[in-house]
């Protein structure tokens, strides 16, 4: 089972809905976070330890530039999914699925 790590900017609307949209899901455990100290929670070092998986729906530079070395050896991907949509809305819920399920077959 492989740790999933979604982050945005605030872990208000996207993150979550992507952790929402996983966290029932068998092959994955999931958390979110955000990269502003204003977020819900602001991701730490001991979220990048524990991500096998990570997936930031933008803003990778902000995350290197903080974690440059625990990130040396994950996997990030970058969705590039806007600041545009609310939370569990249908079109940001569909584009996470779309753009994350070929990275964990």
């Amino acid at each position: 089972m492989k740790n999933i790590l979604f982050i945005c900017s605030r872990n208000q609307w996207r993150s979550p809905t992507a952790e929402k949209v996983y966290s029932k899901d068998p092959r994955v455990n999931v958390r979110s976070t955000g990269t502003s100290q204003k977020a819900r929670h602001t991701v730490n070092a001991k979220d990048i330890t524990w991500a096998d998986l990570i997936f930031v729906m933008e803003h990778k530079d902000r995350l290197k530039a903080q974690y440059s070395k625990l990130l040396q050896h994950k996997k990030v991907i970058v969705l590039d999914i806007p600041d545009e949509y609310q939370y569990m809305d249908e079109e940001l819920m569909k584009l996470v699925k779309e753009s994350t399920e070929e990275y964990l077959v």
